[in-house]
């Protein structure tokens, strides 16, 4: 079930209105009542109500990231927290909301993430993969680096890399090979800065996520025409692209492409 009436329930009005919309009813959800129900990816929900929301199961109850609301359900046993997961804030859960058939992110697993900035996406990444799995966060600047710092002191799943991800022999030592990388760099040479990465860290087999921005690379062509190109240079690379899906109206010129890193068998 894709949920796509979710899809329908943000999207009204003019894509200029949107962001404003989909924010406002964010706000309000504070107060309203809900019921929980599972999303096909697991780990990620729905929250039923006056409006819906995407949300995923709280890691850290009690605790905000970028002051998103909060959801508590109450049961026989226990009180569990979700939080609301902004697909304006996140450019996976707006690919959630376009439709992707599958994030290829599961409880448990080791994941590299390029470019976790100020460490919004990176915290639902943390709620999915639960506490035994790990976040290796690797984010250029020091003043979002800060940022990542005071989450991951909250969440002993992330870990926190203040480097340059055109560099992986410098935080080599951190970490060993990863089930998936996610790459948000947006930088012109992002499809290298991915595959050197992989070259170091990805196992045989293991997936990937990269968001293409086509202004980063060059605001002069077609989007269409970039995400081809940038695709092409994956393939030469050993990746095997399963997935593109834009991110409108979350994200204008956006693309964020899944699939898998060297799956051929090689011969004897």
């Amino acid at each position: 079930m894709r949920h796509k009436d979710i899809n329908r329930n943000i999207r009204k009005g003019s894509e200029t209105n949107n962001k404003k919309k989909i924010e406002s009813k964010l706000n309000r959800l504070g107060g309203a009542k809900f019921f929980m129900e599972k999303h096909r990816h697991p780990g990620v929900f729905v929250a039923r109500g006056k409006e819906d929301a995407l949300c995923t199961k709280n890691m850290v109850p009690g605790d905000s990231i970028y002051n998103e609301k909060r959801i508590s359900i109450n049961n026989d046993k226990e009180n569990i927290e979700f939080r609301i997961w902004n697909p304006f804030r996140s450019k996976l859960a707006a690919a959630i909301l376009g439709g992707v058939d599958d994030i290829f992110i599961r409880s448990g697993m080791k994941i590299l993430y390029l470019g976790a900035a100020s460490g919004t996406t990176v915290s639902h990444i943390s709620d999915l993969i639960g506490k035994n799995g790990v976040i290796y966060a690797v984010e250029f600047s020091h003043r979002s680096g800060r940022d990542l710092l005071s989450i991951a002191k909250k969440r002993s799943n992330i870990v926190p890399i203040i480097e340059d991800a055109r560099h992986p022999f410098k935080y080599r030592m951190f970490l060993n090979m990863v089930d998936l990388i996610f790459s948000d760099v947006a930088q012109p040479d992002q499809a290298r800065i991915l595959s050197i990465n992989a070259q170091h860290f990805l196992k045989t087999g293991g997936y990937f996520i990269i968001t293409i921005k086509a202004s980063c690379i060059d605001s002069t062509v077609d989007p269409n025409l970039i995400f081809s190109r940038e695709i092409q240079k994956l393939q030469r690379e050993n990746f095997r692209p399963i997935e593109q899906i834009t991110l409108e109206p979350y994200e204008r010129d956006h693309a964020m492409v899944f699939g898998k890193y060297r799956i051929q068998k090689f011969a004897n």
